[in-house]
């Protein structure tokens, strides 16, 4: 089995390396593009809550968590993944996560929480579950006025996307294009 690596760029975990395997669709957001998101963040993310729900490798939210994230709640359905993301988190001795085991749209539809402050969605590419993914947060109650949400995806997320696709008031903060993958940083409006 061939694993792939990717090294933490800030925090307390800076410089650490950390493995995962070879997965159909999984792509790990690359340190370049980490490091702009988290450039848009700056300090920001110290204290607060991170929900990762197609967490993958990790890469997002054990940045997360290097930068002193408060608690961040990790999601990952494909087995071999998960096994391989639970063994990078049991290595680094933290107790500032939760990671499951599950279908992110199954879980979030019964998920009870507070609303998180950070919420970073890299789902699938081609399966068009954003649009469900961004109503699930607002149905659940997982998101609230001063939250921010990052999105990769396949396509340029547009304002005209969020209107047609959000129950609620967005607007893209930042936005790049890395390659063939798209990212933005959204604010939301009254919730």
């Amino acid at each position: 089995m061939k694993t792939n690596t990717f090294k933490i760029i800030s925090g307390n975990l800076k410089g650490r390396k950390f493995h995962f395997p070879d997965s159909d669709g999984l792509r790990p957001t690359s340190g370049k593009t980490r490091e702009t998101l988290f450039n848009w963040l700056q300090f920001d993310i110290a204290g607060k809550t991170v929900l990762d729900p197609f967490s993958g490798s990790g890469a997002l939210g054990i940045e997360a968590i290097s930068r002193g994230a408060k608690k961040t709640f990790l999601i990952e359905k494909n087995t071999k993944v998960f096994k391989t993301l639970k063994s990078n988190l049991e290595f680094i001795g933290s107790t500032r996560f939760e990671l499951v085991n599950e279908d992110s749209i199954n879980y979030l539809k019964k998920l009870e929480h507070d609303a998180f402050d950070y919420i970073f969605l890299d789902p699938p590419f081609s399966q068009q579950i954003l649009p469900l993914i961004l109503n699930l947060l607002y149905e659940g109650k997982l998101i609230h006025s001063d939250s921010h949400i990052y999105i990769e995806s396949e396509f340029q997320i547009t304002e005209e996307f969020l209107d047609n696709n959000c129950d609620y008031e967005c607007k893209i903060n930042k936005e790049k294009k890395s390659g063939s993958v798209y990212f933005c940083l959204i604010s939301l409006g009254a919730i």
